[in-house]
């Protein structure tokens, strides 16, 4: 081998290459642990037109910024997205480098719609679960309070927007919607007045039973003033209702 020119011109070559290929990554290393590439500057915005509200300097200073490392060329994006993620409120986070020196961070933030079950968790008007301070989250005004079997959220967000349209009719909001482990519906008003809805038969078995209570209830007003606490609405052509622990009749089966 050591007689063929050829060979040895093409080791020779190939060596030189990988060489030059050597030099050129250590230059680039050099190059790109220069101090005028160490981050100086990473800029909060928000993702959408809305400014942000809850998160501020002191939560992303000790949630998100000591997980960063690296300088400009050598911090992973990923990893810096998740920190920021990490950050409560924080709902989506996106990175991207700005030259020589900084990070621009675009946050979106939950949106409260209320409590999610006992442990102080929230539920985002789209339909996730997150934590954060209840009383940040309250600084407008009570929210109402939901609960669920796992994997529900959705669905009793849907549900709630649902209810909020159809008992405005009688000019009542849902302060509270309840599904239980049985799928079935149970929804607290803001006067006070918990309305049993039971489990869907149908894609219209809700809406039906809400209609024929709010197209009665003018009457039980008209009746019972503001002493009404339960209102069972899990018969076909009737209902069954608890009024300061008067009890009144019902008409068919319960569903």
């Amino acid at each position: 081998m050591w007689h063929d020119i050829k060979t040895m011109n093409a080791m020779a070559s190939a060596l030189l290459g990988l060489f030059a290929l050597a030099l050129l990554a250590a230059g680039l290393w050099w190059f790109a642990q220069r101090p005028m590439f160490t981050l100086r500057v990473i800029r909060i915005e928000s993702m959408g037109l809305e400014q942000l509200r809850h998160v501020n300097s002191s939560t992303i200073k000790g949630t998100a910024i000591p997980r960063i490392k690296g300088n400009f060329f050598t911090a992973n994006l990923d990893t810096v997205r998740l920190a920021f993620e990490a950050v409560p409120w924080v709902r989506r986070a996106a990175v991207r480098r700005e030259w020589p020196n900084k990070l621009v961070v675009a946050l979106e933030e939950h949106a409260p719609l209320g409590t999610w079950g006992d442990d102080g968790r929230l539920l985002s008007v789209k339909g996730d679960v997150f934590t954060a301070n209840v009383a940040e989250a309250e600084e407008d005004g009570n929210l109402p309070e939901f609960t669920g079997p796992d994997g529900s959220e959705k669905e009793v967000v849907s549900r709630f927007k649902e209810l909020s349209d159809w008992f405005a009719r009688i000019k009542l909001k849902p302060d509270s919607v309840q599904l239980s482990g049985r799928y079935a519906w149970t929804v607290k008003l803001d006067n006070g007045m918990t309305v049993e809805l039971g489990r869907e038969q149908s894609s219209t078995t809700l809406r039906e039973r809400v209609d024929r209570l709010t197209g009665i209830y003018p009457q039980l007003v008209e009746r019972l003033q503001n002493k009404i606490e339960n209102i069972d609405m899990r018969y076909p052509n009737g209902l069954a209702l608890r009024a300061s622990g008067l009890t009144f009749g019902l008409d068919g089966k319960k569903k």
